[in-house]
This record gives C-alpha cells, sequence and structure tokens, in this order.
C-alpha cells in the first residue's frame, strides 16, 4: 500500500526549494548590484552559462554558491535586507 501524499505547509517551506524562486532570487540580486550576467558571474566565481541557466530556471545553484549568494546579500547591507529576508527567512 503506497502511504498518502501530504502537502507541504506553505509557511514552513523553504522559497528556494521551489527553482522558479532561486531563479527569481538571482535575477534580482544581479539587478541590485547593477551587474550584467558576465559580471555577476565573475563575482560569484562561476561561469556566464551558469547565471544564464540559474535565472531561466534551468538549473539551480549549489549549496556553495547559495552561500556566495547570501554572503553578497549581507554585504550589501540595507540594500540587500529585503531579499535577504525573503529568500533566507533571516535579516542581512
Amino acid at each position: 500500500m503506497v502511504p498518502p501524499v501530504h502537502h507541504i505547509d506553505s509557511a514552513r517551506r523553504n522559497p528556494l526549494d521551489e527553482q522558479h524562486s532561486m531563479a527569481r532570487l538571482v535575477r534580482e540580486l544581479r539587478k541590485l548590484t547593477g551587474l550584467t550576467q558576465e559580471k555577476f558571474a565573475a563575482k560569484l566565481g562561476v561561469t556566464f552559462p551558469t547565471i544564464n541557466r540559474w535565472e531561466n530556471d534551468r538549473a539551480k545553484p549549489s549549496p556553495l554558491a547559495l552561500e556566495k549568494i547570501e554572503s553578497l546579500l549581507r554585504s550589501l547591507g540595507d540594500k540587500g535586507e529585503a531579499l535577504h529576508k525573503a529568500y533566507f527567512g533571516k535579516e542581512a
């Protein structure tokens, strides 16, 4: 017998669990920094195609890349605080 499927409580779900949310985070952060995809990629230590795939929902950032993204958000201070709180659930 197959156990029933339970819905995830949306209040407890990490917004980064959904790939489109990650795409939105990457794009919003890049635009907040005013960088092109190429320059943003260099800042995070990844390639332009990687950033492009993240922003277009074709891939998601690795745990290490997410750490770099979170660090970049924290470094923006007040400018990145709303994004940090929305995507990582805590103050920058």
